[in-house]
């Protein structure tokens, strides 16, 4: 990282949206900074449109000022209750709010807030890189007010906190994923003795709501490595209070010299390797929760060692309840990874083995718009140190895909319609909804996956007549 010098820092205030926040608040006699993620950001040359404010004394009365001067090209929104406004100007984001300093009670993470100077104002920061600042006033314009060595945090890779991090942790709990977020966006270090009271602290995490919880740990998921997060969360302690059925999978059995993986790992080399691959947000997720159904499947067995049969199926039950408690969407992201994570063994087994069109048909019909993503997760969870084998699957993976886009194209079976419908089946005999009307649905549709029947209607059809007639039914409605 460059150290910004003046020079530098006064060339970047430059620009027209730095003058006339100079200009303003010289007019008004406040005192105004540029402060927290802004400036940090600065020094990373890290891009960013959202720009912070500190004003001592009233941000929403600087907000307002500055709106005007703006004219009609600015959006000012004022949120008096807490104090702070907004300014969009040419997609930018301006936030004011005014110096503060703050006092909290145990039970809560809401703080007492009082009118501050900017050294109070810094002092209630959570770490050290987010409480710097920079004067835009006149007088003293470009100045960096750095008390707690934010710049040389930075130049070192360190997360810390300005202040005692017991006390910080201990006020405001959230603080604690936000430092493990910090450190897994910038690949930092967590500074020792905020470590330790980061473990000292972990139980804290309890008064925090699942929504702010969930808001920190997507922004951990979607870091390009992810897993450097999810290990700090288990070494620390917050992991098994946040997501247990993650941290249960950190433990290594032992049996006549036999041991399993270490599940934890794996499934974070998995989550790199969808990261990897570009893999989204809820393909993250389903790559997170792959195996969290090992615990209650594992299995000595005589002969044969270590199981975990059917543990993608229980992963699967497991999902909704997972989901409900952390506050993430039950709507149709829920149900991707509720799929992804009940179907992740089907490819591999499909690879290990003849790679049968049959098997292939079903697993799109299965997987419909998905598949992609599907083999992506796959495709990533063979970790095993055996290169052979490795490459042996990864090969094998290559040839299902092939297979995947020539039935596609030839059977047209994703999200796949059988062209005789229940309607017309009980129209043709007559029939209401019934057994009958179901068994012949999914004779037609197995006969059609098993390539038994093209899928073009005459031949469904015949064979909708056929298996009827087996059954004693017979038309009652010409065709």
């Amino acid at each position: 990282m460059n150290y910004l010098t003046k020079e530098q820092i006064l060339g970047i205030l430059d620009d027209d949206i730095f003058k006339l926040l100079t200009v303003t608040a010289d007019n008004l006699n406040l005192e105004c900074y540029l402060v927290g993620g802004y400036v940090r950001d600065l020094f990373l040359g890290r891009p960013t449109n959202d720009i912070d404010v500190v004003v001592v004394g009233s941000g929403i009365v600087m907000a307002e000022a500055f709106a005007n001067a703006l004219g009609r090209g600015g959006h000012l929104s004022v949120f008096r209750n807490f104090g702070t406004a907004q300014v969009k100007w040419r997609g930018q984001e301006i936030e004011f709010v005014g110096a503060r300093r703050e006092s909290y009670s145990h039970d809560s993470r809401k703080p007492v807030v009082e009118d501050g100077t900017l050294e109070d104002d810094q002092n209630r920061r959570d770490f050290t890189i987010n409480a710097m600042a920079i004067c835009l006033n006149s007088d003293r314009r470009g100045e960096l007010i750095d008390p707690f060595g934010g710049v040389k945090d930075l130049e070192e890779g360190l997360i810390c906190t300005p202040l005692d991090p017991d006390i910080t942790f201990s006020d405001d709990p959230l603080r604690m994923m936000r430092c493990i977020r910090f450190a897994t966006q910038l690949r930092f270090t967590i500074e020792d003795e905020t470590f330790d009271a980061l473990q000292r602290n972990a139980e804290r995490i309890k008064i925090i709501s699942s929504e702010r919880i969930i808001e920190e740990l997507n922004k951990i998921m979607s870091a390009p490595h992810p897993s450097l997060g999810f290990i700090e969360l288990q070494r620390c302690g917050l992991l098994p209070l946040i997501l247990p059925e993650l941290s249960n999978l950190d433990l290594v059995e032992e049996k006549n010299g036999k041991a399993h993986k270490n599940n934890f790992y794996h499934t974070l080399e998995v989550i790199e390797g969808v990261a990897a691959k570009g893999g989204g947000l809820w393909l993250r997720w389903a790559a997170l929760l792959h195996d969290i159904g090992k615990p209650k499947s594992k299995r000595w067995e005589v002969g044969t060692g270590w199981t975990f049969h059917n543990h993608n199926y229980l992963g699967e039950k497991m999902i909704p309840a997972v989901f409900r408690r952390l506050k993430l969407p039950m709507d149709e992201r829920m149900k991707y990874v509720k799929k992804l994570v009940g179907l992740h063994m089907r490819p591999i087994a499909i690879a290990d083995d003849i790679v049968t069109d049959s098997a292939v048909r079903r697993l799109l019909f299965d997987a419909g718009n998905d598949i992609d993503d599907l083999m992506t997760l796959c495709e990533a969870d063979i970790t095993s140190k055996n290169e052979v084998r490795k490459r042996n699957f990864l090969q094998n993976f290559q040839t299902v895909r092939v297979k995947l886009k020539d039935i596609e194209e030839k059977d047209r079976i994703r999200n796949f319609q059988p062209p005789v419908g229940g309607d017309e089946i009980m129209r043709l005999y007559n029939l209401p909804p019934c057994r009958e009307i179901g068994a012949l649905k999914s004779a037609l549709k197995d006969a059609i996956l098993d390539g038994h029947v093209p899928n073009e209607y005459e031949a469904c059809l015949e064979f909708i007549k056929k298996r009827a007639a087996s059954m004693g039914l017979f038309p009652v409605v010409s065709q």
